[in-house]
């Protein structure tokens, strides 16, 4: 079950659910919008290794903005730190967006519940646009878990992305073992 928006502020007032800065005028009916920082980054090498720690490159989006280029990853963030206690977060692209052909995710659009932190966006488009910060990128729904949870996100030992952070983070998957 999605949260509708009066869920969603009851679960602000009791702490389930924290956004920061919360806008009122950013509540949809039942999804909070989400906004690109200034923060971009793109990976140093071209070829990618699993295994490997990737490095990236981090940059500002300057006034005018910043133009997108098909066929480069992007890694930006959302303005927002958000905590979710007691439900499933999900982050998808806003039909505008997707309008301007930007995907804001590439596979991860799920959080868990406990996840306390920004959001970083796998940004990819196909033709050039241009992007600027504070500009409405996606939107959260939150859906309902039904039973216990005994392994919060925020909680776990081997979590990779804890951290809190302002900057877009990087892949850690050469932090698993395979």
């Amino acid at each position: 079950m999605i949260l509708s928006d009066q869920k969603i502020r009851e679960a602000l007032l009791t702490k389930d659910i924290v956004i920061e800065p919360y806008r009122e005028d950013c509540l949809g009916t039942n999804s909070y919008d989400v906004h690109l920082s200034k923060h971009l980054a793109v990976y140093e090498s071209r070829e990618l290794d699993a295994k490997s720690h990737n490095k990236i490159n981090h940059f500002e989006i300057p006034d005018e903005g910043f133009v997108l280029q098909p066929g480069t990853l992007y890694l930006g963030v959302t303005e927002e730190y958000t905590e979710t206690h007691h439900a499933v977060p999900f982050l998808e692209g806003k039909s505008s967006i997707g309008r301007l052909g930007i995907d804001i995710h590439a596979t991860a659009g799920k959080g868990d519940v406990g996840f306390c932190n920004t959001w970083t966006l796998e940004i990819s488009c196909v033709q050039p646009v241009r992007v600027y910060a504070g500009m409405p990128i996606g939107q959260l729904i939150y859906f309902a878990v039904e039973g216990d949870i005994r392994n919060y996100y925020n909680k776990k030992q081997n979590a990779k992305y804890n951290q809190r952070t302002h900057l877009p983070v990087e892949s850690m998957m050469w932090k698993n073992k395979f």
